[in-house]
């Protein structure tokens, strides 16, 4: 990452155990190095081995990052990035309003048979992502499955996901996929409007209103090598690929210079 990068993401690092007298030893790699080396890892779409002598040994690298997925430390540093990005942007630090999608992708020979199936309104064998993102685009939850799990069946999981994280939702937009009874489960349960934006005009490619966000984070997803496929033998490693492929495109939005006349 840049200087400038760093200078906006340092703090905004969770901070570590032993800095906290909370236990544990000091580490023995800058911040900056591993997080240079999991962004190129993500990036590229390398393996773990294949990780360039410039930075850690691999197993160091990949030990920060397991450590970090389990301990929920990715998710909490996205969260305070989305934040800062947000008031970047003159807008509230939580949203109220999100919209929802999933996205088949085929999996690598590596993913457990246990863990993916075909999607056979895509045509696609794998797994399915399953996110929701502010009106901006930028990740509120995530979830990854089988690509043969129904959107209407992660939604109900997710959207608890969603609602524990940001109470200040009320909005959430979503395509003719989750018609039917989620929208009354979400209203009673969550208190949650699930408004579904359908599709009137089938002549041609329409841009329907919110709906175009999330697609968009999708495409901002498959920039990165190592989610043009899932390559992960665990789902939880998938949604921390996501995560921080999110990161860095919120990092460096955040370093980018402001453009002229913008406040």
């Amino acid at each position: 990452m840049t200087d400038a990068e760093w200078v906006v993401v340092r703090p905004l690092l969770p901070v570590p155990a032993w800095l906290e007298g909370r236990g544990g030893q000091p580490e023995g790699y800058c911040h900056r190095a591993m997080l240079d080396a999991i962004r190129y890892l993500v990036a590229g779409g390398i393996s773990w081995r294949a990780m360039p002598a410039d930075f850690p040994c691999w197993g160091r690298v990949y030990a920060f990052f397991r450590r970090w997925r389990e301990h929920g430390l990715i998710a909490e540093f996205q969260d305070r990035l989305r934040g800062k990005v947000r008031e970047h942007e003159g807008r509230e630090v939580e949203p109220s309003a999100g919209i929802i999608d999933a996205q088949s992708v085929r999996a690598a020979a590596s993913v457990l048979t246990a863990s993916s199936g075909y999607d056979g309104g895509k045509k696609v064998p794998g797994r399915k992502r399953h996110i929701v993102t502010d009106t901006l685009g930028l990740l509120l939850a995530v979830a990854v499955t089988a690509a043969n799990v129904g959107d209407r069946d992660a939604a109900v999981p997710l959207l608890r996901q969603l609602r524990s994280l940001h109470r200040e939702i009320t909005l959430v937009c979503a395509d003719g996929g989750y018609t039917g009874s989620l929208v009354g489960w979400a209203n009673e349960k969550l208190e949650l409007t699930l408004e579904v934006v359908k599709r009137t005009d089938m002549s041609g490619f329409v841009v329907l209103p919110r709906r175009w966000v999330v697609e968009r984070t999708f495409a901002w997803l498959m920039h990165s090598r190592r989610l043009a496929r899932d390559y992960e033998t665990l789902t939880a490693t998938s949604e921390a690929m996501i995560q921080w492929s999110m990161i860095t495109r919120m990092s460096r939005r955040l370093a980018r210079p402001r453009a002229h006349g913008r406040h």
